[in-house]
């Protein structure tokens, strides 16, 4: 069984590369402080545990284990009545964000490595999984190979003797040597002369791994983070001149109208975006409480044109799941997610032209 699992920072201040690990997991592994004052900071109406479980289920990651961390710093040390305070509270957010399934919550202490891969014998109370065993217990995802290919580009390398080298997850698809690849949004198609997938020269690979690819005649300034590749021949990806989304406004200390612009995160991109609105939905729902509302506000839902401010390559959630999922970052925060309902590709693809 394959699983990927990112390491990515929850500090506020690296929020946007806390989104890109997280959209290319299968499984994610919160880690929450045990300690008094911290936990409940943590879970707090602004804290971050909220934020981060909130971005985990947007990002379309449907399996999550709980790391309750410091258990040796509780008072007293190692109680379980504080691991069931902690897990009680955490259980009852993850289940209103969406979480149906029930997820593993695990007491650890990752200073001393306890329940981590061996039981802790100072925490005989705790007879589930460790937290190497409730990982083994997760389930493979499907993977789309049969779909049209998509490599979100997470970096680009210039590597001596062997040429630009692109890097990224597959999300669908097939990368083979020989294929003609086009990197969107700026249209550019180079030849994939290799593909190396866990420092090992393969022919091809499939959805779910993360690959380096050199290209034929592009420079290193040609590809950058934030572009897609995709296959020349079959349904190659584009650009997009605006999109629609379903959005839900989750934390905005003000009105939202037309024209306000935000940065959207979506993949491994992040691009400004400006917002026409076009009807505000009951959010349970999906009723149209009134069309071309003057404003939306923290809790509503709504349906939103956004017009990117440079090139943007992004999917309809239907098509390309991946591809289809947003956040909405402003004042170091998230302030809404959402998925992309339909696109109007691009007309033009010189950069230039924008």
């Amino acid at each position: 069984m394959i699983v990927c699992c990112q390491s990515a920072p929850g500090h506020r201040d690296f929020i946007k590369n806390l989104i890109t690990g997280t959209s290319q997991a299968d499984v994610a592994v919160l880690v929450v402080d045990a300690t008094y004052g911290s936990f409940e900071v943590g879970v707090g109406v602004h804290g971050q545990m909220r934020e981060h479980i909130l971005l985990a289920y947007t990002l379309g990651v449907n399996q999550l284990v709980v790391a309750v961390n410091k258990m040796d710093c509780t008072e007293p040390q190692y109680d379980e009545h504080r691991f069931n305070e902690v897990a009680t509270e955490t259980i009852a957010y993850i289940k209103a964000v969406g979480y149906s399934n029930a997820v593993a919550v695990v007491p650890i202490s990752g200073w001393w490595g306890e329940n981590m891969v061996e039981r802790s014998e100072n925490m005989p109370w705790y007879t589930g999984d460790t937290l190497i065993e409730a990982l083994d217990n997760c389930e493979a995802p499907s993977r789309p190979s049969d779909k049209p290919l998509r490599i979100p580009i997470q970096d680009v390398y210039k590597i001596g003797g062997v040429g630009t080298v692109p890097v990224g997850r597959i999300e669908s698809g097939t990368i083979r040597t020989g294929i003609d690849a086009v990197f969107a949004p700026k249209g550019i198609i180079a030849e994939v002369k290799s593909v190396e997938k866990h420092h090992k020269m393969v022919s091809e690979a499939g959805p779910g791994v993360n690959v380096g690819f050199s290209v034929k005649n592009v420079s290193v300034k040609d590809i950058q983070r934030g572009d897609v590749a995709s296959d020349a021949s079959d349904y190659p990806a584009t650009g997009v001149e605006s999109f629609k989304s379903h959005c839900v406004i989750l934390n905005h200390p003000g009105k939202i109208k037309d024209g306000y612009c935000p940065v959207v995160d979506c993949h491994t991109a992040h691009v400004a975006c400006s917002f026409n609105i076009i009807e505000k939905q009951d959010r349970h729902t999906g009723e149209v409480l009134e069309k071309k509302p003057e404003f939306v506000k923290t809790g509503d839902a709504c349906i939103v044109e956004m017009k990117p401010t440079k090139p943007f390559c992004v999917e309809t959630f239907d098509e390309f799941p991946p591809l289809g999922r947003f956040a909405v970052r402003d004042m170091k925060q998230t302030i809404a997610v959402g998925i992309i309902k339909s696109v109007v590709h691009a007309k033009v693809e010189d950069e230039d032209d924008w």
